[in-house]
């Protein structure tokens, strides 16, 4: 099969013309994407095992239940968005549900398949999609802002760039690595980081095809010289690894066993499990149409009335990846938000997320080589998506205060409440008391759903 019939296969596929993209760059898209969230595969594990599961037969779990979701996400609704077990949902498994309510890994498994099972029904029955649709323009586009803070901040996170302080977070005090002798594992890192946050911005500057990308990359290859010429010293003690890839253990598949089927469902009917099972249901719920809502903005997928057309095949696929996900024997899997990575590339077609699903799959073999991926050589990607994501703010009505004040505080909820569904949730509250209030709503028609959200958002505040 030559280029041109491999090319007529996915424009069938994948209607690349229409959607104003190609091969190439839709290749690019996913790899970009991939590179961005590889992270999950090391942590993943890492969180989960604290809950007594074993760490190998997570890591195959989270390779998998991301590779199959992501392929279903590319078939049922031919956008560019990727999937994988979520942060934060896997940290409330473990730290929540097992170790502070002392519920058992199978009984949480169990709980994440319920929570994927309703999902189902909720796409199945336009009730997601309902949800969707009855936010009003303006706070779409203050959560596709609000992300990018909050992705910016993940970024300069990860890279240590900002650290926990007695003022709550603060930047690195490269002073007191020097003094400490830790400059040459975790300082030298964040050196790293912000040269390519700079690389990156410069390469975006530029038009440079695959930007991001090539800053990972860049990135990461200072890391490798780094370490060659001795400036970086790897301690794994403190979690600071070599910059290259372990293949001392070899390649091949961890074994799934230990968590494949092991939910149980005996604690299904206590009053403590329908708490966990609405806690997850709501923030995946919201993490993922926060993401849909941002990413599908920033893209303008969205139709001239908000709407996210094919969104039920989205929707359906992040419902099936969670069931699949507990299966599997891992958290809840959710559209990842570093889909938005890939659509700065210029992704904009279920192929992306074929590259993507393909490379998850690949690192069931080639672990090492995707484990070494350093937190710090993602960072930049995460910072400039962030920047790229912000540019929304325009879009944003602010000749109108009772649409700007509700989109203002959406944006500023995400990145200091550290959550995508606690934005929404107050954008949506401060959206319907001010305009009910001021006595804006009759010409707005705010919908029942809106007001009903509002109730139920408040309640979960009193409640839970």
């Amino acid at each position: 099969m030559n280029t041109q019939e491999k090319a007529g296969i996915f424009e069938k596929w994948f209607h690349l013309k229409a959607s104003g993209t190609d091969v190439k760059t839709e290749v690019m898209a996913g790899i970009t994407t991939f590179m961005t969230m590889a992270y999950i595969l090391a942590v993943n594990p890492s969180i989960l095992s604290a809950a007594g599961m074993d760490s190998g037969a997570v890591f195959t779990a989270t390779a998998l239940a991301a590779c199959v979701s992501t392929l279903l996400m590319a078939l049922l609704a031919n956008y560019p968005f990727v999937l994988a077990p979520g942060m934060g949902l896997n940290a409330y498994f473990t730290y929540t549900v097992v170790m502070q309510m002392g519920y058992t890994w199978q009984m949480a498994l169990a709980a994440v398949f319920m929570e994927g099972l309703i999902f189902i029904l909720l796409s199945l029955t336009n009730v997601r999609e309902a949800i969707f649709n009855s936010i009003p323009m303006n706070l779409k586009h203050a959560v596709s802002v609000g992300i990018g803070f909050f992705i910016a901040f993940i970024g300069l996170q990860n890279a240590h760039v900002v650290v926990d302080s007695s003022t709550l977070v603060s930047l690195y005090s490269f002073k007191t690595a020097i003094e400490s002798g830790t400059f040459t594992t975790e300082g030298i890192t964040v050196v790293l980081a912000l040269l390519g946050i700079l690389i990156t911005g410069i390469l975006t500057v530029r038009n440079v095809k695959g930007s991001i990308l090539w800053g990972i990359l860049i990135t990461w290859g200072l890391g490798m010289l780094c370490q060659l010429a001795g400036i970086y010293r790897p301690d794994a003690a403190a979690g600071f690894y070599s910059m290259f890839p372990d293949f001392s253990g070899g390649f091949g598949i961890r074994d799934m066993t230990p968590t494949l089927m092991k939910l149980d469902f005996s604690k299904v009917l206590s009053l403590d499990f329908v708490a966990v099972l609405f806690a997850f249901l709501f923030v995946d719920m919201f993490d993922t149409l926060g993401t849909l809502i941002g990413v599908a903005s920033k893209a303008d997928m969205l139709d001239e009335n908000g709407k996210l057309p094919r969104i039920r095949g989205a929707l359906l696929s992040d419902a099936v990846g969670t069931c699949l996900g507990a299966v599997f024997g891992t958290s809840t899997t959710t559209t990842f938000v570093e889909s938005a990575s890939g659509v700065a590339e210029g992704g904009r077609t279920g192929l992306t997320a074929v590259v993507a699903a393909i490379l998850f799959g690949l690192s069931l073999f080639l672990s090492p080589i995707f484990l070494a991926i350093p937190s710090f050589a993602t960072a930049p990607a995460l910072v400039i998506v962030g920047f790229l994501m912000m540019t929304s703010i325009v879009k944003i009505s602010f000749s109108d205060y009772t649409e700007a004040i509700p989109c203002y505080i959406c944006i500023i909820a995400m990145p200091f409440m550290y959550s995508i569904s606690e934005g929404i949730s107050m954008g949506i509250i401060s959206y319907v008391v001010i305009n009910l209030i001021t006595g804006k709503y009759k010409e707005k028609k705010i919908s029942v759903l809106m007001y009903a959200l509002a109730v139920l958002f408040i309640l979960k505040y009193i409640l839970i």
